[in-house]
């Protein structure tokens, strides 16, 4: 089953679409789009375990040019 997880990005004024079409090509990512709000981006991302979702996100998604924060939110389960 694996682990699934959102990802909250803020990006720089302006980037929030191209930063959702690259985001979407990172293996893992189920979807990404663009937001109205506190966020810009809204990602959906699945991975084997936490670890590998956490290198996903700090090796991958956070060095996209135009991302200036991320929060990540693991589903869970209850």
């Amino acid at each position: 089953m694996g682990v699934s997880a959102y990802i909250l990005i803020q990006t720089e004024v302006g980037k929030a679409a191209p930063v959702a079409a690259e985001v979407a090509a990172i293996p893992g990512v189920v979807a990404a789009e663009d937001v109205t709000g506190p966020y810009d981006v809204i990602v959906r991302a699945q991975a084997e375990t936490v670890d590998e979702l956490g290198k996903m996100v700090v090796s991958r998604v956070q060095m996209i040019e135009g991302i200036t924060r991320t929060l990540t939110c693991p589903v869970v389960h209850l």
